[in-house]
């Protein structure tokens, strides 16, 4: 286990570095100069040349690269916002709090929903209320998000006046964008959940248990959800990582001051370091949580432990032999 997780991470850096290297080519591909957004209307060309001088803009793709590069592995910089001259790290640090905090919110609702759903889905299947979560899954899957958002803020905010439209100042303000996030996640999860327990439910074993004389509810709870559960693990540490640079419609609008505010901004700006930090810090904690749901499957699927266990068992009769 320790070699995989040691392979694991050695394999990220040579991940993280390309997708910094993707970056930085979509930055000097894309139409746009920061130069002149920073400058305004009123500069002249001297002013204009001096500051892309200053901001290392006129160096050749090789040489920006290899800066930028540098200074994350000898001083741990990773540039200075255009927009605000402050550590673009240290404002992603700043609003990641808010980011976290809103998908981990979204995420226990959308299990809380999803994985009752997908087994009330499996245990009625064929019959009309089978059809009926299958449908409201697809339909949450369907919407588009910003569209629900709009229609929640509509109702509960303006009409009824029972939520805050924008703004997480209190804890009701994380109400509206957390469903809003969670119902689709919570559709992904029971459709899978469904698909899981229907497949579980078919295997020998379950069979035998039933022969046994084993009651339903045992049957179904103490072995065939433990194993139908095993897969969801996966989809949810999936869901879990896209959404963490996948919240900024809600954060736009329900204005919470996270990751996506400070991205779009970002990009609407041409601000080169945030963006190029932004996607990198994304990168580095998606590749991070697929990494822990890994060694998660591995401690709860036995099959796995078991493979590790004759692995290790392997390991040592060769040390032995030799």
């Amino acid at each position: 286990m320790l070699r995989f997780i040691g392979r694991r991470l050695l394999l990220m850096i040579p991940t993280l570095l390309g997708i910094t290297l993707i970056v930085q080519l979509f930055i000097m591909i894309t139409p746009g100069d920061p130069v002149r957004l920073m400058l305004g209307t009123q500069f002249s060309d001297e002013e204009f040349e001096a500051m892309r001088e200053e901001l290392g803009l006129n160096d050749p793709f090789h040489v920006r690269y290899i800066t930028y590069i540098g200074n994350i592995l000898l001083r741990g910089d990773f540039g200075i916002s255009y927009r605000t001259k402050i550590p673009a790290l240290q404002e992603i640090l700043t609003r990641f709090p808010y980011t976290l905090m809103l998908v981990s919110i979204s995420m226990a609702l959308a299990l809380c929903i999803g994985i009752p759903i997908g087994i009330y889905a499996a245990t009625h299947q064929y019959t009309w209320k089978d059809n009926a979560a299958i449908f409201g899954a697809l339909f949450c899957v369907s919407m588009p998000g910003f569209w629900f958002a709009l229609m929640l803020v509509q109702l509960l905010s303006v009409k009824l006046g029972l939520l805050p439209a924008a703004g997480v100042v209190t804890w009701k303000g994380w109400v509206l964008p957390a469903v809003t996030l969670a119902l689709s996640y919570a559709a992904s999860i029971a459709r899978q959940m469904r698909s899981n327990l229907l497949e579980v439910i078919r295997q020998d074993y379950i069979t035998t248990a039933r022969a046994k004389g084993q009651s339903e509810s045992v049957v179904l709870y103490r072995h065939g959800l433990k194993n139908a559960v095993i897969p969801v693990i996966m989809i949810v540490g999936m869901i879990f990582g896209l959404a963490l640079g996948g919240s900024m419609i809600s954060e736009i609008i329900f204005s919470i001051p996270g990751l996506g505010n400070y991205t779009i901004a970002a990009l609407m700006g041409r601000d080169y370091p945030v963006i190029q930090t932004g996607v990198l810090f994304l990168s580095a904690l998606f590749a991070i949580v697929l990494l822990l749901i890994d060694i998660i499957f591995a401690i709860v699927d036995p099959r796995i432990r078991a493979q590790y266990g004759r692995k290790k068992a392997k390991a040592k009769k060769e040390v032995a032999v030799q």
